[in-house]
């Protein structure tokens, strides 16, 4: 495998947040009449936009939440980042070693990847090479945020390889005509997790990002 690009997902991937953040989101939308957990929040909606993910559950209640529940949400994510957040063993090293240029396609908003990336002392591995979601018609697993991603890099989508850590970002990236490595390593994986990564079409997973440079 060759590549002129690695496209890092942030959540999961960079930093150790899908357990806090499935576990906020489960508690903030209790709160507001959706009773979920933590567990039904990573199954149905990890690697997905809150953007998607809010307009499925408001189809579901029939209503639209109040724009208070969005700040809350965000509010509540970040404090626990502040608290809790740490990065992913061993990415600075596997960063070290990669001598192709990096960039992040998230999910998040912007506002949470900067954080996430301060907050892990990840930032200036990236500088401005961060995309999310928000800036695309349509999240993961459509291919639009990869696609907008490599555009903006200069770098064709079949040079590009994926690092992701969730069923509809390994969809996207395929869809979008990338290579895709499934990484199994952060807090939040269940066991089959790696398997249904290689159905989704990730060409390889790997639970030690000290793995990763032998890929690439």
């Amino acid at each position: 495998m060759s590549c002129d690009l690695v496209i890092f997902d942030c959540d999961g991937v960079l930093v150790d947040s899908e357990v806090i953040s499935c576990r906020v989101h489960a508690e903030t939308l209790t709160r507001h009449g959706y009773p979920i957990t933590t567990e039904q929040v990573a199954e149905r909606f990890l690697g997905r936009s809150g953007r998607e993910a809010r307009r499925e559950i408001e189809a579901e209640l029939g209503r639209a939440f109040d724009d208070a529940l969005e700040e809350q949400l965000v509010a509540d994510v970040l404090r626990s980042f502040a608290e809790e957040l740490t990065p992913i063993p061993f990415v600075d090293q596997a960063l070290d070693t990669i001598t192709q240029p990096v960039c992040v396609a998230s999910s998040g908003t912007l506002k949470r990847i900067a954080f996430a990336l301060a907050r892990t002392g990840l930032t200036a591995r990236f500088g401005p090479h961060t995309f999310s979601a928000e800036q695309v018609n349509n999240g993961k697993p459509a291919p639009d945020l990869f696609l907008y991603a490599a555009k903006q890099m200069g770098v064709a989508p079949q040079r590009c390889v994926v690092i992701e850590d969730s069923v509809p970002g390994i969809l996207g990236a395929r869809a979008a005509g990338m290579r895709a490595l499934g990484f199994v390593g952060g807090s939040h994986f269940v066991p089959g997790m790696a398997e249904r990564l290689s159905a989704a079409g990730a060409s390889a997973t790997f639970a030690d990002m000290r793995q990763l440079p032998e890929f690439i």
